[in-house]
């Protein structure tokens, strides 16, 4: 199975570019985030015409994520199944080829004295509460997206250029080793001990010709798939050209389960 997660910073804006980059690559299974797109503008047709299935959870404003599979697409979950209002449109679930995956937009914090990032630590305490009410961490289970948390210090770009800075924070990261604590494993650690590679790069300043970014867009995996990854890529291509996100696609293989 390939599997892939993109933030694609507004479908509308940049569909020429998603579609084009799934017919070039053929993920089984795609994550996005920021679609930005209401549930009746969202491109199931063009989707299904390059062969998948989608399930997408969106208010046409911000926020949005959705998954795509051409491997079967059961029992699809949006949200937390609570008021929606409160949490936003930021999770879609659904079973592809008998992995449970997530496609997950986790807010951004702003800043450390934001409201926002007290919202921050609340959803991903959610997302935990989730993960250990519908999932058994033995299963085969990924949660996939924009985390805005660089896991650690290898992960951005200077470390003493985000001090006291939200995605790098103590409690932030906190959260996230609850996900793995849970039964997660960050998978592209598994395969890329040093630092220096990113995900994400500001617009502003030519951020990414001057390689400053963070590793923020994440793919969590239990155990019995980590085991069967055969590779972990982030396509720095797919942030260059006319228009692109802000973000790059975080792409895993995995071998067939024995």
């Amino acid at each position: 199975m390939k599997l892939a997660t993109w933030n694609v910073n507004s479908l509308t804006a940049r569909m020429p570019r998603v579609l084009g980059w799934i017919d070039e690559h053929q993920p089984d299974v795609m994550c996005l985030q920021e679609t930005k797109q209401a549930e009746a503008a969202f491109p199931t047709a063009e989707f299904a015409d390059l062969g998948y299935e989608s399930a997408h959870h969106g208010d046409g404003r911000w926020n949005g994520v959705a998954l795509l599979s051409r491997v079967g697409l059961e029992d699809p979950a949006r949200g937390f199944a609570t008021a929606e209002e409160e949490y936003g449109c930021r999770i879609v679930a659904g079973t592809c080829g008998g992995v449970r995956v997530h496609s997950v937009y986790v807010p951004n914090g702003r800043t450390i004295d934001h409201e926002q990032y007290g919202f921050k630590l609340v959803w991903l305490a959610k997302l935990a509460s989730l993960l250990g009410d519908t999932c058994d961490p033995g299963a085969d289970v990924a949660v996939c997206g924009d985390f805005n948390i660089a896991p650690d210090d290898r992960d951005v770009w200077d470390p003493a250029a985000f001090v006291d800075a939200t995605h790098v924070s103590g409690p932030e990261r906190q959260a996230l080793q609850v996900l793995l604590d849970w039964g997660l494993e960050d998978v592209y650690r598994r395969h890329h001990a040093d630092g220096g590679v990113f995900s994400w790069w500001d617009y502003r300043a030519g951020d990414f010709h001057q390689g400053r970014g963070m590793r923020i867009d994440l793919v969590l995996v239990t155990r019995s798939l980590a085991e069967r990854s055969t590779s972990v890529v982030i396509d720095r291509n797919a942030r260059k050209g006319q228009k692109p996100s802000d973000h790059a696609p975080v792409v895993v293989e995995f071998s067939a389960s024995t």
